[in-house]
């Protein structure tokens, strides 16, 4: 093994920690960061959790529902108009950890239909172009607030380049 670092070796050779009953082997731990991510711009938490967390790269976005953010309430129109708010709500999430839906890797989508799978996907669309995301849509019993659909992301922050 080769040591770019003189403290960085000295202290591998001093963290050693049993494997088995035998063998030993070197152990380094670094601290993770974390960092809340909260905007004004998207609705509040309507429980006990954050709009989105930040580990190192990658962000969780918590799950978002088509809710107007300055009246709390769910948008008027069906399940296209909470699409796109909730959608829009993720963005300003995003953009509030500095990238956008290009930097989306993995969302959920929770239907309280599965028949309006098609309409969610024709908004769904309108804000991911390009190198879609990784997605699973699922149909549940009910969602908060009577809500037609909610959208959950991961995605990871910096630039991203596609590979051809």
């Amino acid at each position: 093994m080769v040591y770019t670092h003189r403290v960085q070796r000295e202290f591998i050779e001093s963290k050693t920690f049993r494997v088995g009953s035998s063998q030993l082997l070197p152990f380094i731990m670094s601290a993770i960061i974390r960092r809340i991510i909260n905007t004004a711009k998207a609705p509040a938490a309507i429980g006990p959790y954050s709009q989105a967390v930040v580990v190192d790269r990658t962000m969780y976005v918590s799950g978002q529902l088509g809710m107007d953010p300055a009246s709390g309430q769910l948008v008027a129109g069906g399940v296209q108009a909470q699409t796109k708010q909730a959608l829009i709500n993720m963005g300003e999430i995003l953009k509030e950890a500095g990238c956008g839906y290009d930097n989306v890797v993995k969302t959920t989508v929770l239907l309280a239909d599965m028949n309006d799978f098609n309409s969610v996907n024709d908004i769904y669309k309108q804000f991911f172009q390009k190198s879609f995301p990784a997605r699973a849509a699922y149909q549940v019993a009910a969602l908060p607030r009577g809500g037609l659909v909610e959208i959950e992301a991961v995605a990871v922050l910096g630039p991203i380049t596609d590979a051809s």
